[in-house]
């Protein structure tokens, strides 16, 4: 049929859902979720896989993400310790759902909080926002030449293209303006952002999403991925450690029990922020990012984590000591935060305070104290609590000196980096608890800068103790409940439910 516009009117083709469930168990309704999102994927695999081989084009094929909907009558009784797990008040609540295989462990504990909390059932359906067709395809699909040259028409003539317009941050922002009676939502989320994130993610490190574990520490140098490479080999043959599995860029598999002679040589091509993951059975073991230099990198690769939604992040890398008194190779556990690095000021304003997190920080401050020996006023002999700053100008140095080292002396900070603000206040932004300590490699503000030989011995010496130091610290936080450590100083005043 053609329209008055002499073009080809198709309609719109999509799979039988079927109605709405209801589900009071956790484990039924995430089964569902599954049922739905593998119906609506395989629909547009199949019709493009048919279309490719040369079959007959009969109109637009569309499939919807499966939704989580919930629908409360009064205000619950909830434990008020709990920073997640509860609704606001009477209302209706949804949030769009993907990939279930690979969030059906959070899913379930997120449903089954709702449930005991507000005790009502949850609703699994399908929802009105639709599958872009270059996320229905599984992880590390290559289509082989041009699609558009193949259909004779655009891509978006026959399946539905990504829309901007559904992947952005406005609920984790609180820059949503509801109407009255508005369904509010349950996850901080929609399912078209998690999607693109989780491809991003494959992109920048090289690995599967599927590989990142709930305890994330990032590094701006690759001397602590061949420290980590070396540590995984130990943990690997210890089996008390409970570590399974080391993963590389490339997506790398090396066992517990496996020869490890091939771990650590790294690809002919390396992705962008080499990536790699030390993994535990139920998720709780270490990933470690080299995100490179530069608060854009910091954003971009927490940006993408976020939807992980991981228990804690951690920053570990190198910073100028802004004090005399400090040393090459002192440490810097973070207290607060300078931010001049901008690359957030659209999205969370600097007025905005960046808490430091007790849980966090005592357990970086006990690691610390147990990997270097030190401990008690001995402590600071070596470290330092205060303020970090971050900053956009990696050679601020050859500036006129005067506007910058004024605001560093009045807010105290005693180490300066370009990436640790970045990923605190994407931290603070996005709900997931966050950390750092820095090692100080250099004061240029003293003169004081490593020589050739000084690097060397620096990096031999302090990073493999500076990587333990993390390590131990994410163990510490491993250990506890996940209700304990997501702290309610993360959670604004209208919440979503789902952590």
């Amino acid at each position: 049929m053609k329209n008055k516009n002499n073009t080809i009117e198709h309609k719109v083709i999509s799979p039988e859902y079927g109605a709405a469930k209801s589900f009071d168990d956790p484990k039924e309704a995430v089964a569902e979720l599954q049922r739905l999102y593998s119906q609506s994927v395989e629909f547009l695999r199949e019709n493009f896989d048919r279309i490719m081989a040369g079959g007959e084009i009969a109109g637009h094929y569309r499939s919807f993400y499966p939704q989580i909907w919930i629908v409360t009558t009064s205000f619950a009784k909830i434990d008020t310790r709990l920073s997640f797990g509860h609704v606001s008040g009477p209302g209706e609540y949804f949030t769009t759902v993907t990939r279930p295989d690979l969030f059906h462990s959070y899913l379930e504990e997120q449903i089954a909080l709702l449930m005991e909390n507000h005790s009502v059932p949850v609703e699994i359906s399908i929802s009105d926002s639709v599958i872009p067709l270059h996320f229905a395809f599984p992880e590390g699909v290559h289509i082989e030449g041009s699609i558009q040259d193949r259909l004779d028409r655009p891509l978006r003539d026959v399946f539905d293209a990504p829309d901007l317009a559904a992947t952005d941050d406005r609920i984790a922002n609180g820059s949503i303006d509801y109407e009255n009676g508005e369904p509010r939502p349950l996850a901080p989320f929609t399912a078209p952002r998690v999607d693109y994130s989780l491809h991003r993610l494959a992109h920048y490190t090289g690995t599967s999403p599927s590989h990142f574990q709930n305890f994330v520490m990032f590094t701006n140098y690759q001397f602590y991925m061949s420290e980590f490479v070396d540590f995984a080999k130990k943990a690997l043959n210890d089996p008390k450690s409970g570590y399974v599995a080391f993963v590389e860029p490339g997506n790398c598999i090396c066992k517990a029990g496996d020869d490890q002679s091939e771990m650590g040589k790294p690809l002919a091509k390396m992705p962008q922020m080499p990536t790699y993951h030390l993994k535990k059975a139920d998720g709780s073991g270490i990933t470690l990012v080299n995100i490179g230099v530069g608060p854009s990198n910091a954003k971009t690769i927490t940006d993408h984590v976020a939807v992980l939604r991981p228990h804690t992040w951690l920053m570990l890398g190198h910073c100028a000591g802004l004090r005399n008194t400090q040393s090459l190779g002192d440490y810097v556990l973070a207290h607060g935060y300078l931010r001049e690095d901008h690359v957030l000021d659209d999205d969370l304003p600097i007025w905005i305070p960046i808490p430091a997190l007790a849980e966090v920080q005592i357990a970086l401050e006990e690691a610390v104290e147990e990997i270097t020996g030190y401990s008690g006023y001995e402590l600071k002999r070596i470290m330092r609590t205060g303020t970090v700053a971050t900053i956009d100008n990696r050679n601020w140095e050859l500036r006129d000196q005067s506007g910058p080292v004024a605001r560093l002396s009045q807010s105290r900070a005693i180490g300066l980096d370009m990436e640790s603000a970045t990923i605190a206040a994407n931290g603070y932004r996005f709900r997931v608890p966050y950390g750092t300590l820095l090692c100080v490699s250099d004061k240029p503000l003293h003169g004081e800068l490593k020589l050739p030989g000084m690097a060397t011995d620096f990096y031999t010496t302090q990073v493999a103790q500076h990587l333990l130091i993390g390590i131990r610290a994410l163990e510490k936080l491993s250990e506890m409940p996940s209700e304990r450590l997501h702290s309610r100083k993360l959670r604004s005043f209208d919440e979503t439910a789902f952590q």
